[in-house]
């Protein structure tokens, strides 16, 4: 996958915003790598920020369908997973700030 895929499938992935925390889940640091085969499918490995979370169904979803306005893909795979695990200091700067974390 070029760099370029991958940056315009992050990009849209930053529209897929954390209903509990309202940053994107890109900024947040739960998106762990993506990729995009040769028949089109993408499969997004990514974490959640704790691991009874019930909005688990509705992130799918929003991922599934941001990266479905991509003409390249056509086939979403996510894989959540849960190692390692999340924390605070994977979170960008700008979600660190908009969030009061030091």
């Amino acid at each position: 996958m070029s760099e370029e895929m991958q940056e315009s499938i992050l990009g849209a992935l930053e529209n897929v915003i954390d209903p509990e925390l309202g940053i994107d889940i890109v900024n947040l640091g739960l998106v762990y790598k993506v990729d995009l085969d040769e028949e089109g499918t993408c499969t997004v490995t990514m974490t959640l920020t704790s691991m009874g979370c019930p909005l688990a169904p509705v992130i799918v979803d929003q991922v599934t369908t941001a990266l479905s306005e991509l003409p390249e893909i056509k086939k979403v795979d996510v894989d959540i997973v849960w190692q390692p695990a999340w924390n605070k200091d994977m979170m960008s700067r700008y979600a660190k700030m908009a969030l009061g974390i030091r």
